[in-house]
């Protein structure tokens, strides 16, 4: 895994306040969200709303090339060996550099018909993490999780950081990626309400309190603001063995 610190950094959009956001942060002793910050405005069954494949990309492509740049940097070389990775709420595209491989890299998402098409994964899993956020894995199973512009449509979050942190081996990277674009009825109530400031907050807030990892960092690697979608990412590592 490449190393962090001035690596990930210069990526930054520089004086952006998203990148200070999770520096210093003094957090509440107790999970400072309530149930009801975790509802949608349609509790319809999310496996209905992705019965349908979408083969269509949710940011545009500026947005799309900052993030697969970003993980071109910081993800263990093509064809390592042992090396897996999974990319969480998966779909037809994760965004991953062109021609990238691994002997395994699992998608988890809705809709199988998209699995089906995406170029870069070797196995995928259709599970809805909203009714069950168990993720079907051993522990310390990968090097790296990513999840791209999906994060804000987790119910039960904590849930699925505590999974994501059993299932990456020590010092594995997760990779929370996303913008200000979203299916707004399926997004949970806490993200709607909020602007991209508390966004990163909230994600950083999933990791603190799932445990077990470094403390969180944030980075606006948004490539053209004002001009196309931001995108941004928040990152942490599992805590070494």
């Amino acid at each position: 895994m490449a190393a962090q610190g001035n690596l990930f950094s210069a990526f930054a959009r520089p004086k952006s306040p998203i990148n200070e956001v999770l520096k210093n942060v003094e957090w509440p002793e107790k999970f400072p969200f309530k149930e009801e910050d975790f509802q949608r405005f349609d509790e319809s069954s999310d496996s209905l709303f992705y019965s349908t494949p979408r083969f269509v990309t949710h940011i545009d492509d500026p947005a799309i090339a900052a993030l697969t740049k970003f993980y071109s940097a910081v993800f263990p070389p093509s064809n390592s060996p042992g090396v897996c990775l999974l990319d969480l709420c998966s779909s037809w595209v994760s965004h991953y550099p062109k021609g990238y491989k691994q002997d395994k890299i699992v998608g988890l998402g809705m809709n199988e018909e998209e699995l089906q098409r995406n170029p870069v994964l070797t196995d995928y899993v259709v599970q809805d993490l909203n009714v069950n956020p168990k993720l079907p894995f051993g522990d310390n199973s990968f090097d790296a999780i990513t999840n791209a512009v999906s994060v804000d449509y987790l119910n039960k979050p904590i849930d699925v950081f505590k999974e994501m942190q059993r299932v990456l081996k020590p010092g594995g990277l997760a990779i929370m990626s996303f913008s200000n674009r979203c299916f707004w009825t399926k997004a949970i109530s806490i993200w709607t309400s909020t602007g991209d400031v508390d966004h990163v907050w909230i994600v950083g807030a999933y990791f603190h309190y799932a445990g077990g990892f470094d403390p969180p960092e944030a980075l606006d690697i948004s490539p053209n603001p004002g001009r196309s979608d931001p995108m941004y990412v928040v990152y942490a590592r599992k805590l070494a063995a």
